[in-house]
């Protein structure tokens, strides 16, 4: 009896032990000491499971997306683009290489920095946009480009009129270009080109061909009035490869205001000065087989003493060569003012000029002392009207019809 107990004491103890051996191989089979610990705790010799978490990126406040970070070959008057938490109270600065500031505009509604003028030809350029510090995140980023190198195709842009000139009442402003502008870059050549008048006056600019564009006001410019006008068209596309070649200013001044008005029908000039009538001179226009023009014109050029040659256009028959005095052009197509002491005699009662608006010699040397050029003359009744782009034809145009010429409207 006791014998068995005792063996069974025995083989229950040998069960206790084999028990507790297995759960001691059990837990360190789990504890990932062993080289065989599956990776999924963390053991074995795998990389992925060796590394540590990459860290997370620092969150910025305002990002740079135009021009690309260290972009290369970017357009002169390229803008730069950003984002930004706090658009009211960002702040963006360009500097050159030399690290000064570019100026410029910041339009904070559409997160964007506009040139004030041209970047240079391969220019590099650093962008540093700035917000008010916020926790956790950086509030300035910075970001650099580079301008392209001057290009070979260059379009020249010229202002017909220069500094200090003075001019009449309906001069028109007129630049030319060295090559015609394609008309989908015209809207971004006018942008360029900014015209102020002292006192302030509405106006436009109007495309008269490919190569020339005129600017005038609503209304007859002000007596008086400062005219400045900037023209910025260094590295503006001109299209097919081409970019303005450089940019001009012209400061000028309007002169008093004269008016000259002919009637057929009374065939009399009337010449007001500042709105004041102060002469009426008889005058003699084209003949029914040359008739004046019908329309507004201004004077273009002036010559005291010059000659008309129509033999090669008109043949011997109808041309002329002969000497005149005191002429001022209002046509490319040959229409002047000027003395015709031949016709003296009928001025004011018959019309026997080849388009021209002939008057007396003492009247033609009057008007001439006292004309500028873009100063009015509108004649009416005659058999033809005058052709637009016959002359400075800015103002024989409406309003809304000469605002259509601009690529802006």
């Amino acid at each position: 009896m006791d014998g068995s107990r005792r063996a069974g004491r025995r083989r229950w103890r040998a069960a206790v032990v084999s028990l507790l051996a297995g759960t001691l191989l059990l837990t360190a089979a789990c504890s990932g000491g062993g080289d065989d610990a599956p990776s999924w705790q963390g053991g074995g010799n795998g990389s992925a499971a060796a590394e540590a978490p990459s860290p997370e990126p620092t969150l910025s406040t305002v990002a740079v997306t135009s021009p690309a970070i260290d972009a290369t070959g970017v357009e002169a008057w390229s803008e730069v683009k950003y984002n930004s938490e706090d658009p009211d109270n960002t702040t963006v600065e360009v500097t050159d290489a030399k690290g000064e500031e570019v100026k410029g505009t910041v339009d904070k509604d559409e997160n964007v920095w506009k040139p004030s003028e041209s970047l240079e030809w391969g220019g590099k350029y650093t962008v540093t946009v700035s917000t008010p510090e916020a926790e956790g995140k950086n509030n300035t980023t910075t970001s650099s480009f580079t301008v392209m190198k001057k290009p070979a195709n260059l379009v020249r842009v010229s202002s017909f009129l220069g500094d200090n000139q003075t001019v009449g009442v309906g001069m028109p402003l007129i630049i030319r270009f060295g090559r015609s502008v394609p008309e989908k870059y015209r809207a971004d050549v006018e942008r360029k080109m900014t015209v102020t008048a002292t006192p302030a006056q509405e106006g436009v600019w109007h495309w008269t061909s490919p190569t020339e564009v005129h600017y005038r006001p609503k209304v007859y410019w002000k007596a008086g009035s400062k005219v400045f006008y900037k023209v910025q068209l260094k590295g503006v596309k001109m299209g097919d490869g081409w970019y303005g070649r450089s940019d001009l200013t012209v400061d000028m001044k309007i002169g008093r205001s004269m008016i000259m008005t002919v009637s057929n029908k009374t065939k009399k000039m009337t010449v007001k000065q500042d709105g004041k009538v102060i002469k009426t001179i008889p005058v003699s226009l084209g003949k029914p087989k040359t008739p004046s023009s019908s329309g507004t014109m201004v004077v273009i050029e002036k010559k005291e003493h010059t000659v008309f040659d129509t033999l090669d256009e008109l043949g011997p028959e109808e041309g002329y060569r002969t000497e005149i005095d005191y002429a001022q052009r209002i046509t490319w197509s040959g229409q002047f003012i000027h003395a015709a002491p031949w016709s003296e005699g009928v001025q004011g009662r018959r019309n026997v000029s080849h388009g021209c608006v002939n008057v007396s010699m003492a009247m033609g040397k009057w008007l001439f002392d006292r004309t500028m050029m873009g100063d009015v003359i509108t004649v009416s009744g005659t058999e033809e009207k005058l052709k637009n782009g016959n002359g400075w034809t800015d103002w024989n145009m409406s309003w809304d019809e000469y605002k259509k010429g601009s690529a802006l409207h």
